[in-house]
C-alpha cells in the first residue's frame, strides 16, 4: 500500500495505480509505457520502410504504362458474343480520367471478354474503372480497362474499421491497426518476393511468421511476460502444424497445384517452384492467425488469474490456462472449419448438385486440400493452448522480489 493506492499487479493502462518506480514503469503522457511507445515507434518505422521497400518485381511493368481512375461514359458491345450465361469478345469502353495530365480528355479502351465469368469484367455507363494507359513519347498508344475501380471504398471501409478499433479499444486498438498494416506489408513485400526468388517456402513462411506473431503479440498485448507467454504458445502451435504437415503431406498426396492459380504461376516464368512445400507454407500460413488467437486468449485469462491472486503458484495458474484453454480450442476449431468451408462453398454445392457420394468427395483434391487446412491447422491450435498454458504458468507466477512487468 503506498498514498492509499494498491500497487498495479500487472501494467493494465487505467485499472488501477501504477507503481512509480523504476525506468521501465515510466508512462508518456497518454498512458502508454515508455518503452512500449518506443516499441510501436521502431514498428512504425518498420512498416513505414516496407511501405517504401522495392520488392524487386517492379521493372517487370512496361515503363511507359500508367493506372489512372477513370469515370465510363459509353461502352460498345458490338463485338461481344452471348454464349448462354458468359459472353466472348472485345467490349469497347469510352472513358476519361479523372486525374492526371489526362484528366477530362475521352478515352477509348479495350475490355477483352474471354468466356470466364470469375475474370471478366462488364462496364456499364457511369461505372467507375482503373484504366492501364500505354504511352509513347507522352501520347497514349493503347488503353485497357483494366477493371472496375474499387480502392475508394476499400480505403473507406478500411479507415472506418481503424476508426472503429481506436474508438472501442483505445491505444489497443491503434496498436492493433499498425499490427495490420505491418502484417500485410511483411507479407506482400517479404514473404512473396521470397518465395519468387526459389527460397524454401516452408522455412521461408516459418521464419516470416515468427518475425510476424512478435509484432502483432507485442503490439497487441504490450512488452509484457503475458505477450511473452503468447508469442511462445504461438510458436510452439505454428511449430506443431508445420511437423505434422510434413509428416502427412504423402499420405494426402496432394499437388502443390491444388491452389489457386498455382498453375498459372508456372506458366508466367516460375516453373523452379516446389508448389508442394508451397502448399504445406500455406496451411502453417493460413492456421498462424486461428494459434495467436489461442494464445493470447489463455495469457490474458491468466494473466487477469494473477492480477486477482497475486499469491498464486505455478502449477495453480498452468491448470487454469489448460481450463480456459479447453473452451477456447473447442470453438476455434470450428472456426477454421467454418472459414475454410466459406471459401471452398461453390465447390461443396457443385460436389452436391452432382450427386457425387461422400466417400468421393473427400478424395477429391480441392475437397481433401481444405481438410488438410482444417484438420491440420486444428492440430496447431490444441497444442498452443497447454505450450501457452505452461508459458503462462512459469512467466506470470509472483515471485518474492519479481517485477510485474518485467518482459
Amino acid at each position: 500500500m503506498r498514498d492509499g493506492k494498491t500497487a498495479c499487479p500487472w501494467p493494465r493502462p487505467g485499472n488501477c495505480a501504477p507503481d512509480a518506480t523504476g525506468p521501465s514503469r515510466r508512462r508518456v503522457r497518454d498512458g502508454l509505457p515508455r518503452r512500449e511507445a518506443l516499441f510501436v515507434l521502431c514498428i512504425a518505422a518498420l512498416t513505414a520502410g516496407l511501405w517504401f521497400a522495392p520488392t524487386g518485381f517492379e521493372e517487370r511493368l512496361p515503363v511507359d504504362a500508367v493506372q489512372v481512375k477513370a469515370r465510363v461514359l459509353a461502352v460498345d458491345d458490338a463485338h461481344v458474343r452471348q454464349y448462354g450465361i458468359v459472353r466472348e469478345g472485345e467490349q469497347r469502353v469510352t472513358a476519361e480520367p479523372l486525374s492526371g495530365p489526362f484528366a477530362g480528355r475521352p478515352i477509348v479502351a479495350d475490355n477483352l471478354l474471354l468466356g470466364k465469368l470469375e475474370f471478366d469484367k462488364v462496364f456499364a455507363p457511369g461505372d467507375t474503372a482503373l484504366l492501364v494507359l500505354s504511352l509513347r513519347n507522352g501520347e497514349i498508344v493503347s488503353a485497357v480497362a483494366q477493371d472496375h475501380w474499387r480502392l475508394t471504398l476499400q480505403g473507406a471501409l478500411l479507415g472506418l474499421f481503424a476508426l472503429a478499433l481506436a474508438v472501442y479499444a483505445g491505444w489497443t486498438g491503434v496498436k492493433a491497426v499498425l499490427s495490420f498494416v505491418f502484417a500485410a506489408l511483411l507479407l506482400w513485400k517479404v514473404l512473396v518476393p521470397l518465395f519468387l526468388r526459389g527460397f524454401d517456402p516452408l522455412l521461408t513462411a516459418l521464419g516470416v511468421l515468427a518475425l510476424l506473431m512478435a509484432g502483432i503479440v507485442f503490439l497487441v498485448g504490450g512488452l509484457s511476460r503475458r505477450s511473452l507467454a503468447a508469442y511462445l504458445g504461438s510458436l510452439g502451435g505454428v511449430a506443431v502444424t508445420s511437423l505434422l504437415s510434413l509428416a502427412t503431406a504423402r499420405g494426402f498426396a496432394l499437388p502443390g497445384a491444388v491452389m489457386p492459380f498455382a498453375e498459372t504461376l508456372l506458366y508466367t516464368g516460375y516453373a523452379h517452384l516446389n508448389l508442394g512445400r508451397m502448399f504445406l507454407a500455406a496451411i502453417c500460413l493460413g492456421a498462424s492467425g486461428a494459434i495467436m488467437d489461442v494464445a493470447m486468449d489463455v495469457a490474458a485469462s491468466q494473466c487477469e488469474v494473477a492480477a486477482h491472486h497475486p499469491g498464486i503458484g505455478g502449477w495453480p495458474l498452468c491448470l487454469s490456462g489448460l481450463r480456459v484453454g479447453r473452451v477456447v480450442v473447442g470453438t476455434m476449431a470450428t472456426t477454421l472449419l467454418l472459414a475454410y468451408c466459406g471459401g471452398g462453398l461453390a465447390l461443396l454445392m457443385v460436389v452436391m448438385a452432382q450427386g457425387v457420394p461422400l466417400i468421393n468427395a473427400a478424395t477429391m483434391p480441392h475437397v481433401a486440400a481444405e481438410i488438410a487446412n482444417t484438420l491440420v491447422g486444428s492440430f496447431g491450435l490444441v497444442t498452443a493452448a497447454p505450450l501457452t498454458a505452461v508459458a503462462g504458468g512459469m512467466l506470470l507466477r509472483r515471485g518474492p522480489g519479481r517485477r510485474d512487468d518485467a518482459p
